[in-house]
This record gives structure tokens, C-alpha cells and sequence, in this order.
């Protein structure tokens, strides 16, 4: 590996528009917000050093044994970040970029490409109204003025709407990359009358950092060696948060996967995820395969052996189908990604569904119907009692105990087995259940991430796969400013908020209720309905007290008891 002497920026650029410039599978996605490009971009305005980069020349035969991928362009968030593969088998000897990938991107980004982010408080779809698509581009009018961070040239990813009022304060970055010689230059500062000398100067700065000066530093690696390539790599970016360990780990997958593209069958996966409403990343992924094949699931390299990663191909379709099942599972649970608080939770169902060769439609087939109550109960507990929030790894060990001691990726004897909850409780110790901690939990607010698994788990029988709930104020949110004065001091909002106050009901009733006061509605429900009203109070989890909003410091003292003996025994 040897030092070379330095490129410019457009020389860079036409290397990556020639396919000259390609990213190996071992990197991973571009990931930099575009307020970082921006400052990249202002950065080398300044003079800055942008760092050296670390490339490696891929020649003959070794273009064949590897893949890879083509810089992103047009960057969208979440629909459009990942690379296309480039076919090298028939292509010329190039370069591949080991360090410097981010970098190179936002480059290319700003000076050939675009990049959409989202527009607050708009509906989430791929659309150009939530997502428009934006170019890089300066204000050459004059600079920035007592910035902090240092910035003195204003770059911004601007729309075309954005430009109208100001269309000679912008200059469209892009369209320096054309401007190549000196006299061309010259020539587009006449025919655009740009006189000013601050706009002339920035300019003219910026054409010479593009065009001019050698800003690219890079070493090279040529020896055909892709073991040796793989591991510069991990040196080079094992310390700091440039990469981490499941970046690491990634790598060795793809780089040792043989048929399959191990780079785009995981981001497939996240997408397919994110298709049916959740959010994953590539580390549960692999944490996922680790907990299902390895003895130690930390996020370390040495976990993933070459020996791993073969294992990880030749499973790779049943694991992907597990965790799809696994999220149409959750999602007939009624879980939202927002109400879905921890990832890890999953894993251990995952286990038991992969192992015991269930997964396939079960959270469907009548059969699993009772095991899938068994699951939802356990999921709700352990979400409710934050099992995860501390130390996943040692709690996923202890769970994982508790189907077998034999792990390893032989077939695992299932069949005499439900869901083991009283094995698992006993493994991680089950967590007591404290006065203290039931209070706190009655306090959960209505909007609360947590609210949704404890009404689903004191309300169990409504139609959740379907949706058909609602969370529901008891004595109606906007009854709260009529409550006398002592009772608003004493209780307060957060109280009257909470589930002390909530319920959850099917679409039916709570159409029925539509923010009614409790008393007439439990007197229409149980009077003109002919419901027993005993068993219609105690259904609903309500006290058979007066309901009227003026007895609330009694509905709310024997409404608490009844939900803290109602838990005591459901998270026990």
C-alpha cells in the first residue's frame, strides 16, 4: 500500500460517473444527513482538510470474486439509499473504495445529484409532497454571518419553489462541474451578470476547490488479495463511530456468502418490514441469526466466522420467513411500530417459532391459536415490565435457556412444548412485582408508547388483529375543566390522563360512548341494551360506585384498586 500523489474533486466525480469508482459489498449505506453534506461542502470552501482516503485497485480475476456497487445518486430517505450492483465480471480493472465512501457520495450528491428529505408535518408516503426532491446549492450573495460551528458559505438542499424569491442569490452547485477551463468561467460570470465581488470570489473559490486543487488524498492498495482487503478494511474502521460492530459483522456476511447477495437480502428484509409498519435495522437481523445459531450472541467479529457465515447463507430463507411471520404476528397483536417498545422482545418467539419449524402462516392457522394467546400475554408482560431496557444480552442468554441447553443448528426438539412462560420466568428471575411499581404504571399516560400493551393486556378479548379498538377516557378528556377546583388540585391532569381513567373499547361501543359522560353511557348500555350492569361494570374494569363527574375522588380511588389487583395477578 503506497501513497499516491493527489486528485481533484472533478477528477474524482468522472471516475465514479465511469464506473472507474465502486464501492465493495463490505461497505455499508450511505448515511449522512444533508446538513453534514452541506458542511462538507463549506468545509472545503474553507480550506479545510477533508481527510485522506484508502482505496484499493480490483484487477483480473479478483473482479469476479467480489461484489460490487455503484455510487447512489439520487438519495431519497427511507425509499430510495440503497446501491445498485454493478456486474464487474466483464468490466475493466477499477477501483474499489475502502475509507472515504461517505465522503465521496455527499460529492457526488452535490455536485451530479439530488437528495430528498422529508417535509415536517405531512402525511409519510414515497411522494414528492412528503419527500421532495432538492439540489445543492450556495447563496453567493454574501455569507454567513456569527455561526458557531464556523461555517461562513451558506450551501443548502433547496426545492424549486424555495428559489422563486431569491433566484439570484442561489447558485445551483451542480452547474460549477460543467465549467471547466478558466475562460468558460470567465465567460458564465458575464452572460449571468455576476459582478459583485463577494459572489465573484465565492465562485471563483469554489470552481478552483472543484477543478483545480488536488483536495483527494488517497492511499492504494494493490495486492489482489480480498482476506487482505476485508481486513484493512475492519482496521480502518473499527475505532470511533465510523463503523460499528454490526457494520463489522455485515461485512464478513456478505463478503463470505457464495449465491446469494447478502448485502441486498437483509436491506430486503428491513424493507419488507417496513412494508407491514415497523422499523428494523440490519443489527437485529444479525442479532437475530447469533441467537439462533451461536453460542455467544455479543456483537463481537470473532462471533462471525467464515464457518458463521456459510451458516448464515444456507438458513437465510428460513430466518428471513421467520421474522417476516414474526411481524404479521405482532402486528395481529395490535401492535404498532410506535407501541412495539422493544425489538428485542421478539427474538426469543423468533427462536421458538424457527426451532420448533412453526412459522409458516402462524399467526393464522387454528391449530397455533392457543399458543399465540400464550405469546401475546408473555409479550405484553415482559414490554410492560421493561424486561429488555437493561442488559439484552444477558436477558436474551437466560431466556434462550429456557428451551434448551443444546445450541447449535441442529433441529431442536419442540413438540411436547407451548411457549414456555414458566420456564422463561424462572431463567431471568422473574422480576417482583412492587405497590410501587403498579403505581407508576397507573400513571402511564393516554399517548404513552407503554399505554397500548397495558389496556390490551387488562382488556384481552377485543378484536385486535383487525384493529378494532380504541383507548378511551373513561370520564371524557374534555370533562377535566369542569371537575371542582380541590379535585383538580388534588388529582391533576396527569391523573385524570391515565389509565386510571382509560379503557379500551371495541369501534361499537366507542362509537356508542363518542365522548359521552361515564354515567348516562353505562345507564344507555345497561338499561335500554338490557346488559347486567354488575357484569357490564366489571367487564369494562369500572367501579360500581355513583359515576357522575362530582363522586370522581371516589371512581378514581376504587377504579386504581380494582387495576392494581387486576395487575398484581397478570404480571405476576
Amino acid at each position: 500500500m503506497s501513497f499516491h500523489a493527489p486528485i481533484t474533486i472533478a477528477t474524482a466525480i468522472q471516475n465514479i460517473e465511469k464506473n472507474q469508482y465502486l464501492l465493495p459489498a463490505i461497505q455499508r449505506e450511505f448515511e449522512w444527513g444533508h446538513e453534514k453534506i452541506e458542511w462538507l461542502f463549506d468545509s472545503i470552501m474553507q480550506n479545510y482538510p477533508i481527510s485522506s482516503f484508502l482505496f484499493w485497485r480490483v484487477e483480473g480475476d479478483t473482479r469476479k470474486k467480489y461484489k460490487f456497487y455503484q455510487f447512489l445518486r439520487e438519495y431519497r430517505q427511507r425509499y430510495k439509499t440503497h446501491n445498485n450492483e454493478f456486474p464487474t465480471n466483464v468490466h475493466n480493472d477499477f477501483t474499489a473504495i475502502l475509507d472515504g465512501q461517505q465522503r465521496l457520495t455527499s460529492l457526488y450528491i452535490g455536485l451530479r445529484g439530488s437528495y430528498a428529505y422529508r417535509r415536517p408535518k405531512v402525511k409519510e408516503e414515497n411522494t414528492e409532497r412528503t419527500y421532495p426532491t432538492r439540489h445543492l446549492y450556495l447563496n453567493i450573495e454574501k455569507p454567513l454571518a456569527s455561526q458557531e460551528d464556523g461555517r461562513i458559505y451558506e450551501f443548502k438542499f433547496l426545492i424549486e419553489d424555495e428559489l422563486r424569491s431569491d433566484a439570484t442569490k442561489w447558485f445551483k452547485v451542480s452547474e460549477i462541474y460543467a465549467i471547466s477551463g478558466f475562460a468558460q468561467f470567465s465567460r458564465y460570470l458575464r452572460e449571468h451578470n455576476i459582478i459583485s465581488d463577494f459572489s465573484q470570489n465565492t465562485l471563483s473559490t469554489l470552481h478552483e476547490v472543484i477543478h483545480t486543487k488536488p483536495l483527494i488524498n488517497f492511499f492504494l492498495e494493490t495486492e489482489q488479495n480480498i482476506d487482505k482487503a476485508l481486513n484493512i478494511f475492519i482496521r480502518i474502521n473499527s475505532g470511533g463511530v465510523k463503523l460499528d460492530f454490526s457494520d463489522l459483522i455485515m461485512s464478513i456476511a456478505v463478503a463470505n456468502w457464495k449465491h446469494k447477495d447478502a448485502r441486498k437480502e437483509i436491506y430486503d428484509l428491513v424493507d419488507s418490514v417496513r412494508d407491514k409498519g415497523f422499523s428494523i435495522s440490519k443489527d437485529f437481523i444479525l442479532k437475530t441469526f447469533l441467537y439462533l445459531h451461536s453460542k455467544d450472541i455479543k456483537f463481537k467479529v470473532t462471533n462471525f466466522s467464515v464457518d458463521n457465515a456459510i451458516a448464515f447463507e444456507n438458513e437465510w430463507e428460513k430466518i428471513r420467513d421467520t421474522i417476516l411471520s414474526m411481524f404479521d404476528l405482532v402486528k395481529s397483536f395490535g401492535f404498532f411500530d410506535s407501541t412495539l417498545t422493544s425489538k428485542n422482545a421478539l427474538i426469543p418467539i423468533i427462536y421458538y417459532l424457527y426451532h420448533k419449524n412453526i412459522y409458516q402462516d402462524f399467526s393464522k392457522r387454528v391449530e397455533y391459536s392457543a399458543d399465540r394467546e400464550i405469546i401475546k400475554k408473555w409479550l405484553h408482560v415482559v414490554l410492560i415490565k421493561r424486561v429488555f431496557s437493561g442488559t439484552s444480552d444477558s436477558i436474551l442468554s437466560q431466556i434462550r435457556n429456557a428451551f434448551t441447553s443444546d445450541i447449535s443448528t441442529e433441529a431442536i426438539e419442540f413438540s411436547t412444548l407451548k411457549f414456555p412462560i414458566d420456564s422463561i420466568n424462572i431463567n431471568i428471575k422473574n422480576i417482583g412485582i412492587t405497590d410501587e411499581f403498579i403505581e407508576d404504571i397507573l400513571l402511564t399516560q393516554i399517548d404513552n408508547a407503554y399505554a397500548f400493551s397495558i389496556l390490551a393486556l387488562l382488556y384481552p378479548n377485543l378484536d385486535y388483529k383487525n384493529n378494532d379498538f380504541h383507548k378511551d377516557h373513561l370520564h371524557p378528556a374534555s370533562k377535566y375543566n369542569e371537575l371542582e377546583q380541590d379535585l383538580q388540585q388534588k388529582y391533576g391532569w396527569n391523573t385524570y390522563n391515565s389509565l386510571k381513567n382509560l379503557q379500551m373499547l371495541d369501534a361499537n361501543e366507542n362509537m356508542s360512548k363518542n365522548k359521552k359522560d361515564l354515567a348516562p353511557w353505562v345507564k344507555k348500555e345497561t338499561d335500554e341494551n338490557r346488559k347486567d350492569r354488575i357484569s357490564f361494570l366489571a367487564s369494562h374494569l369500572i367501579p360500581d360506585v355513583s359515576l357522575e363527574l362530582s363522586n370522581f375522588d371516589e371512581f378514581i380511588t376504587k377504579r386504581s384498586e380494582i387495576l392494581k389487583e387486576k395487575l398484581k395477578t397478570l404480571l405476576a
